[in-house]
């Protein structure tokens, strides 16, 4: 399975929630313990697990383009023939 990472723009966030329900692995969360300079909780990634696949659906449905993707390169097979 490819893994993935995003960043999170936390003081573009304005805190819509879209993201949570688009991420098919279910790694974004809202930070409630934290506010951004427009007073909005902003989304985090929260991946202990190294669930991320970095499929980009969350950056997709951002309204304010405040998701970055980033996906591991796979190594290619060496094939002998």
């Amino acid at each position: 399975m490819a893994k993935g990472t995003i960043y999170i723009d936390q003081e573009r966030c304005k805190g819509c929630s879209l993201c949570l329900s688009a991420c098919p692995q279910n790694v974004i969360v809202m930070d409630n313990e934290v506010l951004n300079a427009k007073g909005y909780h902003p989304a985090v990634l929260s991946d202990a697990d190294d669930k991320c696949t970095g499929c980009a659906i969350c950056a997709v449905v951002c309204p304010d383009a405040c998701i970055s993707v980033y996906r591991q390169v796979r190594a290619k097979a060496n094939v002998v023939s």
